[in-house]
Protein backbone atom coordinates (compact mmCIF):
# COMPACT_ATOMS: atom_id res chain seq x y z
CA UNK A 1 0.00 0.00 0.00
CA UNK A 2 3.18 2.22 0.02
CA UNK A 3 3.12 3.00 -3.48
CA UNK A 4 -0.86 3.62 -3.33
CA UNK A 5 0.01 6.53 -0.41
CA UNK A 6 2.18 8.28 -2.80
CA UNK A 7 -0.09 9.24 -5.89
CA UNK A 8 -3.59 9.07 -3.89
CA UNK A 9 -4.53 11.32 -0.34
CA UNK A 10 -5.47 10.03 2.61
CA UNK A 11 -9.03 10.95 2.17
CA UNK A 12 -8.97 9.02 -1.36
CA UNK A 13 -8.24 6.09 0.48
CA UNK A 14 -10.22 5.62 3.11
CA UNK A 15 -13.36 6.68 0.03
CA UNK A 16 -11.89 3.71 -1.36
CA UNK A 17 -11.81 1.07 1.46
CA UNK A 18 -15.23 2.60 2.80
CA UNK A 19 -16.46 1.59 -0.77
CA UNK A 20 -15.09 -1.60 -0.22
CA UNK A 21 -16.72 -2.30 2.56
CA UNK A 22 -19.94 -0.62 1.80
CA UNK A 23 -20.16 -3.55 -1.06
CA UNK A 24 -20.07 -5.76 1.22
CA UNK A 25 -22.56 -4.42 3.37
CA UNK A 26 -25.14 -6.64 2.71
CA UNK A 27 -23.31 -9.88 2.70
CA UNK A 28 -22.47 -11.61 5.67
CA UNK A 29 -19.37 -13.25 5.49
CA UNK A 30 -19.59 -17.31 6.89
CA UNK A 31 -16.55 -19.65 7.93
CA UNK A 32 -13.94 -20.12 6.01
CA UNK A 33 -14.59 -23.63 4.02
CA UNK A 34 -11.20 -23.90 3.47
CA UNK A 35 -10.10 -25.45 6.87
CA UNK A 36 -13.44 -27.41 7.22
CA UNK A 37 -12.44 -30.77 8.18
CA UNK A 38 -14.81 -33.98 8.33
CA UNK A 39 -11.46 -35.30 10.42
CA UNK A 40 -9.46 -34.11 12.94
CA UNK A 41 -6.44 -36.17 14.12
CA UNK A 42 -4.67 -34.85 17.17
CA UNK A 43 -1.44 -36.25 18.09
CA UNK A 44 2.25 -35.32 20.03
CA UNK A 45 4.71 -36.07 17.89
CA UNK A 46 5.72 -36.13 13.80
CA UNK A 47 5.06 -39.39 12.83
CA UNK A 48 2.36 -40.23 15.47
CA UNK A 49 -0.19 -39.51 12.48
CA UNK A 50 1.07 -43.51 11.36
CA UNK A 51 -0.61 -44.86 14.02
CA UNK A 52 -4.12 -44.13 11.63
CA UNK A 53 -2.84 -43.43 8.53
CA UNK A 54 -4.24 -47.05 7.16
CA UNK A 55 -7.70 -45.59 8.23
CA UNK A 56 -7.03 -41.91 7.14
CA UNK A 57 -5.83 -42.86 3.31
CA UNK A 58 -9.30 -45.28 3.27
CA UNK A 59 -11.50 -41.75 4.34
CA UNK A 60 -9.64 -39.61 2.05
CA UNK A 61 -9.16 -41.73 -1.33
CA UNK A 62 -12.12 -43.35 -0.91
CA UNK A 63 -15.07 -41.91 1.20
CA UNK A 64 -13.57 -38.02 0.02
CA UNK A 65 -13.26 -36.98 3.14
CA UNK A 66 -11.05 -34.05 4.68
CA UNK A 67 -8.75 -34.87 7.10
CA UNK A 68 -6.75 -31.87 9.10
CA UNK A 69 -3.75 -32.86 11.77
CA UNK A 70 -2.88 -31.68 14.75
CA UNK A 71 0.67 -31.51 16.36
CA UNK A 72 1.09 -31.05 20.18
CA UNK A 73 5.16 -30.72 20.15
CA UNK A 74 7.65 -30.64 17.05
CA UNK A 75 9.01 -33.53 18.49
CA UNK A 76 12.19 -31.81 19.37
CA UNK A 77 13.66 -33.74 22.11
CA UNK A 78 13.06 -37.10 20.00
CA UNK A 79 16.16 -39.05 18.48
CA UNK A 80 17.77 -38.19 15.34
CA UNK A 81 19.02 -41.17 13.52
CA UNK A 82 19.54 -39.49 10.28
CA UNK A 83 21.70 -36.81 10.70
CA UNK A 84 23.49 -34.87 13.85
CA UNK A 85 20.81 -32.27 14.40
CA UNK A 86 19.13 -31.76 17.76
CA UNK A 87 16.77 -29.66 19.93
CA UNK A 88 15.12 -26.71 17.98
CA UNK A 89 16.89 -27.73 14.07
CA UNK A 90 15.70 -31.49 14.85
CA UNK A 91 11.68 -29.70 16.05
CA UNK A 92 12.15 -27.89 12.44
CA UNK A 93 13.31 -30.76 10.24
CA UNK A 94 10.47 -33.33 12.07
CA UNK A 95 7.80 -30.36 11.19
CA UNK A 96 8.57 -30.73 7.42
CA UNK A 97 8.94 -34.79 7.73
CA UNK A 98 5.46 -34.33 9.10
CA UNK A 99 3.78 -32.28 6.93
CA UNK A 100 5.85 -34.17 3.73
CA UNK A 101 3.73 -37.20 4.83
CA UNK A 102 0.68 -35.56 5.69
CA UNK A 103 0.51 -33.94 1.89
CA UNK A 104 1.63 -37.45 0.51
CA UNK A 105 -1.92 -38.32 1.82
CA UNK A 106 -3.63 -35.11 0.15
CA UNK A 107 -4.01 -33.33 4.14
CA UNK A 108 -3.05 -30.00 3.79
CA UNK A 109 -4.27 -28.70 7.02
CA UNK A 110 -1.62 -29.11 9.48
CA UNK A 111 -1.06 -27.42 12.78
CA UNK A 112 1.43 -26.98 15.78
CA UNK A 113 0.53 -26.48 19.16
CA UNK A 114 3.98 -24.91 21.74
CA UNK A 115 4.02 -28.04 23.63
CA UNK A 116 7.52 -29.27 24.68
CA UNK A 117 8.49 -32.30 24.12
CA UNK A 118 8.61 -34.23 27.35
CA UNK A 119 10.53 -37.60 28.00
CA UNK A 120 8.40 -38.99 30.52
CA UNK A 121 5.89 -41.58 30.62
CA UNK A 122 3.74 -39.33 33.28
CA UNK A 123 0.87 -37.63 31.70
CA UNK A 124 1.07 -35.29 34.44
CA UNK A 125 4.36 -34.20 33.65
CA UNK A 126 3.81 -33.66 29.88
CA UNK A 127 0.57 -31.62 30.86
CA UNK A 128 2.82 -29.05 32.85
CA UNK A 129 5.14 -29.01 30.90
CA UNK A 130 3.31 -28.43 27.68
CA UNK A 131 1.51 -25.32 29.58
CA UNK A 132 -2.04 -27.25 29.35
CA UNK A 133 -4.05 -24.29 29.67
CA UNK A 134 -2.11 -22.38 27.07
CA UNK A 135 -2.43 -25.52 24.59
CA UNK A 136 -5.88 -26.29 25.69
CA UNK A 137 -7.20 -22.60 24.39
CA UNK A 138 -5.13 -23.15 21.11
CA UNK A 139 -6.63 -26.80 20.75
CA UNK A 140 -10.36 -25.24 21.47
CA UNK A 141 -9.77 -22.60 18.88
CA UNK A 142 -8.67 -25.10 16.16
CA UNK A 143 -11.95 -26.97 16.68
CA UNK A 144 -14.19 -24.25 15.70
CA UNK A 145 -11.70 -23.12 13.02
CA UNK A 146 -11.57 -26.59 11.32
CA UNK A 147 -15.39 -27.87 12.60
CA UNK A 148 -14.50 -31.98 12.44
CA UNK A 149 -17.22 -34.41 12.47
CA UNK A 150 -14.83 -36.81 13.86
CA UNK A 151 -11.90 -36.26 16.15
CA UNK A 152 -9.51 -39.19 16.20
CA UNK A 153 -6.53 -38.82 18.92
CA UNK A 154 -4.45 -41.05 21.43
CA UNK A 155 -5.93 -43.25 24.04
CA UNK A 156 -5.90 -41.41 27.94
CA UNK A 157 -4.36 -44.31 29.18
CA UNK A 158 -1.81 -46.56 30.82
CA UNK A 159 -0.87 -49.45 29.26
CA UNK A 160 2.44 -51.63 28.74
CA UNK A 161 3.67 -50.61 25.87
CA UNK A 162 2.21 -46.90 26.11
CA UNK A 163 5.37 -45.50 27.26
CA UNK A 164 4.81 -41.92 26.53
CA UNK A 165 2.82 -38.75 28.12
CA UNK A 166 2.88 -36.96 25.47
CA UNK A 167 0.97 -39.12 23.80
CA UNK A 168 -1.40 -39.53 26.17
CA UNK A 169 -1.60 -35.67 26.85
CA UNK A 170 -2.70 -35.00 23.30
CA UNK A 171 -5.46 -37.15 24.20
CA UNK A 172 -6.27 -35.42 27.13
CA UNK A 173 -6.34 -32.20 25.39
CA UNK A 174 -8.63 -33.56 22.08
CA UNK A 175 -11.01 -34.39 24.73
CA UNK A 176 -10.91 -31.70 26.55
CA UNK A 177 -11.56 -29.27 23.77
CA UNK A 178 -14.52 -31.82 22.26
CA UNK A 179 -16.28 -31.22 24.98
CA UNK A 180 -15.54 -27.34 25.41
CA UNK A 181 -15.24 -26.08 22.07
CA UNK A 182 -19.47 -26.15 21.36
CA UNK A 183 -19.41 -24.08 25.35
CA UNK A 184 -19.69 -20.23 24.05
CA UNK A 185 -18.80 -19.82 27.66
CA UNK A 186 -15.16 -21.50 27.47
CA UNK A 187 -12.73 -18.94 25.74
CA UNK A 188 -15.81 -16.48 24.65
CA UNK A 189 -13.21 -14.15 23.51
CA UNK A 190 -12.77 -16.53 20.78
CA UNK A 191 -16.24 -16.11 19.77
CA UNK A 192 -17.05 -12.76 20.32
CA UNK A 193 -17.71 -10.85 17.19
CA UNK A 194 -14.91 -8.87 15.67
CA UNK A 195 -15.42 -4.81 15.16
CA UNK A 196 -15.64 -3.96 10.89
CA UNK A 197 -12.03 -2.76 10.96
CA UNK A 198 -8.79 -4.69 11.96
CA UNK A 199 -9.37 -7.19 14.92
CA UNK A 200 -6.53 -7.91 16.95
CA UNK A 201 -8.23 -9.39 20.09
CA UNK A 202 -11.87 -11.27 18.95
CA UNK A 203 -11.72 -13.63 17.07
CA UNK A 204 -15.63 -13.99 15.14
CA UNK A 205 -15.26 -17.97 15.38
CA UNK A 206 -18.23 -19.97 16.17
CA UNK A 207 -19.04 -22.70 18.92
CA UNK A 208 -18.42 -25.81 17.70
CA UNK A 209 -19.55 -29.38 18.57
CA UNK A 210 -18.00 -32.64 17.11
CA UNK A 211 -20.45 -35.82 16.61
CA UNK A 212 -17.83 -38.53 17.55
CA UNK A 213 -14.41 -38.76 19.45
CA UNK A 214 -12.22 -42.13 18.84
CA UNK A 215 -9.07 -43.11 20.11
CA UNK A 216 -6.03 -45.31 19.19
CA UNK A 217 -3.67 -47.24 21.41
CA UNK A 218 0.17 -48.25 21.26
CA UNK A 219 -0.36 -51.03 24.05
CA UNK A 220 1.89 -53.64 23.64
CA UNK A 221 -1.25 -55.90 23.91
CA UNK A 222 -3.79 -54.95 21.20
CA UNK A 223 -6.13 -57.68 21.61
CA UNK A 224 -7.49 -56.05 24.49
CA UNK A 225 -9.25 -53.50 22.76
CA UNK A 226 -10.98 -55.72 19.61
CA UNK A 227 -14.69 -55.37 20.11
CA UNK A 228 -14.06 -51.24 21.19
CA UNK A 229 -14.57 -49.97 18.51
CA UNK A 230 -15.16 -50.10 14.32
CA UNK A 231 -12.34 -52.44 12.74
CA UNK A 232 -11.59 -51.20 9.40
CA UNK A 233 -8.97 -53.94 7.54
CA UNK A 234 -5.63 -52.28 6.23
CA UNK A 235 -5.27 -55.27 3.64
CA UNK A 236 -8.41 -54.51 1.92
CA UNK A 237 -7.54 -52.40 -1.25
CA UNK A 238 -8.58 -48.91 -2.32
CA UNK A 239 -10.67 -48.79 -5.14
CA UNK A 240 -9.73 -45.65 -6.32
CA UNK A 241 -5.49 -46.43 -5.69
CA UNK A 242 -5.75 -50.04 -6.44
CA UNK A 243 -3.28 -50.19 -3.80
CA UNK A 244 -4.20 -52.13 0.05
CA UNK A 245 -4.52 -49.26 2.89
CA UNK A 246 -1.38 -50.72 4.31
CA UNK A 247 0.74 -49.65 1.06
CA UNK A 248 -0.75 -46.07 0.92
CA UNK A 249 0.37 -45.83 4.65
CA UNK A 250 3.57 -46.78 4.04
CA UNK A 251 4.33 -44.82 1.04
CA UNK A 252 3.37 -41.45 3.44
CA UNK A 253 5.40 -42.50 6.56
CA UNK A 254 8.20 -42.78 4.30
CA UNK A 255 9.22 -38.97 5.31
CA UNK A 256 10.17 -39.22 8.45
CA UNK A 257 13.96 -39.98 8.13
CA UNK A 258 15.07 -38.89 11.38
CA UNK A 259 13.22 -41.75 13.42
CA UNK A 260 13.69 -44.62 11.39
CA UNK A 261 16.38 -44.56 8.27
CA UNK A 262 17.48 -47.99 8.50
CA UNK A 263 14.26 -49.37 8.19
CA UNK A 264 12.60 -47.02 5.68
CA UNK A 265 15.74 -47.68 3.04
CA UNK A 266 15.21 -51.02 4.03
CA UNK A 267 11.56 -51.12 3.11
CA UNK A 268 12.16 -48.78 -0.37
CA UNK A 269 14.68 -51.68 -1.55
CA UNK A 270 11.92 -54.79 -1.42
CA UNK A 271 9.53 -55.96 -3.41
CA UNK A 272 6.26 -55.73 -3.51
CA UNK A 273 5.67 -59.50 -2.28
CA UNK A 274 8.60 -59.30 -0.15
CA UNK A 275 7.37 -56.10 1.85
CA UNK A 276 3.74 -57.50 2.00
CA UNK A 277 5.29 -60.55 3.58
CA UNK A 278 7.07 -57.98 5.80
CA UNK A 279 3.87 -55.74 6.77
CA UNK A 280 1.94 -58.54 7.82
CA UNK A 281 4.17 -60.44 10.05
CA UNK A 282 2.93 -59.46 13.33
CA UNK A 283 6.73 -59.00 14.38
CA UNK A 284 7.58 -57.24 12.08
CA UNK A 285 4.31 -55.25 10.13
CA UNK A 286 3.71 -51.81 11.36
CA UNK A 287 -0.18 -52.13 11.77
CA UNK A 288 -2.42 -54.97 13.20
CA UNK A 289 -4.92 -56.46 10.65
CA UNK A 290 -7.93 -55.27 11.21
CA UNK A 291 -7.32 -51.48 12.60
CA UNK A 292 -9.38 -50.52 16.11
CA UNK A 293 -10.44 -47.31 16.38
CA UNK A 294 -11.45 -47.44 20.43
CA UNK A 295 -14.65 -45.42 20.58
CA UNK A 296 -14.36 -42.74 23.06
CA UNK A 297 -18.61 -40.79 22.98
CA UNK A 298 -20.80 -39.97 20.21
CA UNK A 299 -23.26 -36.59 20.10
CA UNK A 300 -24.88 -38.14 17.51
CA UNK A 301 -26.41 -41.76 18.89
CA UNK A 302 -25.27 -44.99 17.71
CA UNK A 303 -23.50 -47.83 19.04
CA UNK A 304 -19.68 -48.09 19.67
CA UNK A 305 -19.15 -50.48 16.79
CA UNK A 306 -20.93 -48.57 14.05
CA UNK A 307 -19.17 -47.10 11.40
CA UNK A 308 -17.00 -44.19 11.88
CA UNK A 309 -19.46 -41.68 9.92
CA UNK A 310 -22.63 -43.24 11.02
CA UNK A 311 -25.65 -41.59 12.85
CA UNK A 312 -28.95 -42.28 14.71
CA UNK A 313 -32.25 -41.12 13.49
CA UNK A 314 -32.58 -37.53 15.17
CA UNK A 315 -33.83 -38.17 19.01
CA UNK A 316 -31.80 -41.29 19.59
CA UNK A 317 -30.15 -40.97 23.02
CA UNK A 318 -26.26 -40.15 22.78
CA UNK A 319 -23.61 -41.99 24.11
CA UNK A 320 -22.02 -38.98 26.04
CA UNK A 321 -23.54 -39.18 29.83
CA UNK A 322 -20.88 -37.09 31.48
CA UNK A 323 -20.89 -36.52 35.17
CA UNK A 324 -19.04 -32.97 36.39
CA UNK A 325 -18.08 -33.58 39.59
CA UNK A 326 -15.81 -31.46 42.20
CA UNK A 327 -13.29 -33.04 44.68
CA UNK A 328 -13.93 -36.06 46.21
CA UNK A 329 -15.61 -35.66 50.06
CA UNK A 330 -15.24 -38.54 52.29
CA UNK A 331 -14.52 -38.69 56.46
CA UNK A 332 -13.67 -42.48 55.84
CA UNK A 333 -9.95 -43.23 55.18
CA UNK A 334 -8.88 -44.98 52.44
CA UNK A 335 -6.24 -45.72 50.36
CA UNK A 336 -6.42 -45.56 46.23
CA UNK A 337 -3.12 -45.45 43.44
CA UNK A 338 -1.98 -41.48 42.23
CA UNK A 339 -0.51 -39.93 39.96
CA UNK A 340 -1.69 -40.46 36.70
CA UNK A 341 -3.81 -43.61 37.02
CA UNK A 342 -5.40 -41.58 39.78
CA UNK A 343 -6.01 -38.62 37.43
CA UNK A 344 -7.44 -40.67 34.70
CA UNK A 345 -10.12 -42.72 36.90
CA UNK A 346 -11.50 -39.04 37.33
CA UNK A 347 -10.80 -37.62 33.93
CA UNK A 348 -13.00 -40.64 32.87
CA UNK A 349 -15.87 -39.64 35.00
CA UNK A 350 -15.88 -36.13 33.99
CA UNK A 351 -15.56 -36.52 30.57
CA UNK A 352 -18.21 -39.80 30.58
CA UNK A 353 -15.44 -42.16 29.12
CA UNK A 354 -16.20 -44.80 31.77
CA UNK A 355 -16.86 -47.04 28.90
CA UNK A 356 -13.19 -47.19 27.85
CA UNK A 357 -10.75 -50.09 28.20
CA UNK A 358 -8.73 -50.03 30.79
CA UNK A 359 -5.76 -52.44 32.04
CA UNK A 360 -7.36 -54.84 34.18
CA UNK A 361 -4.84 -54.24 36.69
CA UNK A 362 -2.63 -50.89 36.89
CA UNK A 363 0.52 -51.49 34.66
CA UNK A 364 3.74 -49.54 33.67
CA UNK A 365 6.77 -50.95 31.71
CA UNK A 366 10.07 -49.88 33.21
CA UNK A 367 13.76 -49.87 32.08
CA UNK A 368 15.29 -52.63 34.62
CA UNK A 369 17.96 -51.62 36.90
CA UNK A 370 15.90 -48.38 37.49
CA UNK A 371 13.81 -47.49 40.19
CA UNK A 372 9.72 -47.51 40.15
CA UNK A 373 7.24 -45.44 42.41
CA UNK A 374 4.00 -46.34 43.10
CA UNK A 375 1.77 -43.16 43.54
CA UNK A 376 -0.28 -43.24 46.61
CA UNK A 377 -3.80 -41.17 47.38
CA UNK A 378 -5.03 -41.51 50.78
CA UNK A 379 -8.43 -39.33 51.65
CA UNK A 380 -9.49 -38.99 55.28
CA UNK A 381 -11.44 -36.71 57.20
CA UNK A 382 -10.05 -33.09 56.91
CA UNK A 383 -9.82 -31.97 60.48
CA UNK A 384 -7.74 -34.38 61.82
CA UNK A 385 -4.33 -35.65 61.65
CA UNK A 386 -4.13 -39.17 60.66
CA UNK A 387 -1.16 -41.78 61.52
CA UNK A 388 -1.13 -45.02 58.69
CA UNK A 389 1.26 -48.31 58.41
CA UNK A 390 1.94 -48.58 54.43
CA UNK A 391 3.69 -52.05 53.95
CA UNK A 392 4.86 -53.10 50.81
CA UNK A 393 4.89 -56.84 48.68
CA UNK A 394 7.11 -56.64 45.77
CA UNK A 395 9.26 -59.78 44.00
CA UNK A 396 12.17 -60.80 46.21
CA UNK A 397 14.78 -59.33 44.15
CA UNK A 398 13.54 -55.91 44.23
CA UNK A 399 14.60 -53.31 46.77
CA UNK A 400 12.16 -50.63 48.67
CA UNK A 401 13.89 -48.00 49.23
CA UNK A 402 11.17 -45.46 50.58
CA UNK A 403 7.26 -44.94 51.54
CA UNK A 404 7.19 -47.95 54.04
CA UNK A 405 6.78 -47.71 57.32
CA UNK A 406 4.50 -45.12 59.73
CA UNK A 407 3.57 -41.62 58.56
CA UNK A 408 1.57 -39.59 60.15
CA UNK A 409 -0.84 -37.42 57.70
CA UNK A 410 -1.68 -33.12 57.84
CA UNK A 411 -4.94 -32.49 58.57
CA UNK A 412 -6.07 -32.19 55.37
CA UNK A 413 -8.78 -34.04 53.12
CA UNK A 414 -5.86 -35.78 51.37
CA UNK A 415 -2.63 -36.80 51.26
CA UNK A 416 -0.28 -37.48 48.27
CA UNK A 417 3.20 -40.01 48.76
CA UNK A 418 4.66 -42.81 47.30
CA UNK A 419 6.61 -45.86 47.46
CA UNK A 420 9.94 -46.16 45.46
CA UNK A 421 11.64 -49.88 44.66
CA UNK A 422 15.21 -50.44 43.26
CA UNK A 423 14.35 -53.27 40.23
CA UNK A 424 17.33 -55.79 39.19
CA UNK A 425 19.65 -55.16 35.96
CA UNK A 426 18.55 -58.44 33.44
CA UNK A 427 20.29 -59.51 30.40
CA UNK A 428 18.75 -59.14 27.03
CA UNK A 429 17.73 -62.67 27.45
CA UNK A 430 16.01 -62.77 30.86
CA UNK A 431 14.18 -59.09 29.29
CA UNK A 432 13.16 -61.13 26.52
CA UNK A 433 11.55 -64.10 28.71
CA UNK A 434 10.33 -61.16 31.50
CA UNK A 435 7.23 -61.15 32.64
CA UNK A 436 4.96 -58.69 34.60
CA UNK A 437 6.07 -58.49 38.33
CA UNK A 438 3.42 -57.80 40.98
CA UNK A 439 3.57 -55.10 43.62
CA UNK A 440 1.44 -54.64 46.11
CA UNK A 441 0.61 -51.53 48.65
CA UNK A 442 -1.26 -52.15 52.05
CA UNK A 443 -2.65 -49.57 53.92
CA UNK A 444 -3.69 -49.48 57.96
CA UNK A 445 -5.05 -47.01 60.29
CA UNK A 446 -6.02 -47.41 64.29
CA UNK A 447 -5.50 -51.52 63.29
CA UNK A 448 -7.65 -51.29 60.24
CA UNK A 449 -6.85 -51.77 56.81
CA UNK A 450 -8.20 -48.79 54.62
CA UNK A 451 -7.04 -50.02 51.12
CA UNK A 452 -4.64 -51.44 48.94
CA UNK A 453 -3.45 -51.03 45.82
CA UNK A 454 -1.64 -52.91 42.70
CA UNK A 455 1.11 -52.46 39.89
CA UNK A 456 1.94 -54.49 37.27
CA UNK A 457 6.12 -53.92 36.35
CA UNK A 458 7.20 -54.78 33.10
CA UNK A 459 10.77 -54.84 32.90
CA UNK A 460 12.18 -54.10 29.91
CA UNK A 461 16.11 -53.08 27.90
CA UNK A 462 14.78 -49.52 27.52
CA UNK A 463 11.83 -47.28 28.51
CA UNK A 464 11.38 -43.80 29.44
CA UNK A 465 11.73 -42.49 32.74
CA UNK A 466 8.38 -43.12 34.28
Amino acid sequence: MLWLRRFFPYSVLFILSTSAFAQEAGKIRGADERFKADILVVVAHPDDEGAVTPYLARAIYDLHKRVAVVYGTHGSSGGNSYGSERATALGDIREMEARAACARLGIQNVWFLDGNDTASQNVLNSLANWGHGVNLEKMVELIRLTRPEIVITSLPGVFIGENHGDHQAAGVLATEAFDSAGNATIFPEQVAGASPKRELYLENLQPWTASKIYYFADAQDDKQFVGSGPAYSIKEISPSQNKPYWRLAIDAAMTHLTQYPEEIHTLEKLADAELEKRMSDPDTGWWSDPETLIFGKSNVGGTPTDDVFAQSPPGSPNLTAGVIGGAEQTQEAKLTLGGPWGYYERFRTVHGLTSLPVARVPEIAIKSGTSVYVPLTIRHAPNEAMKVTIRVEAPAAWKVTSGQGDFVLPAESSAEMRVELDTPHLSVQEVKKAEPQLITVRAEAGGKSIGDVHLRVLLRQSALPQ
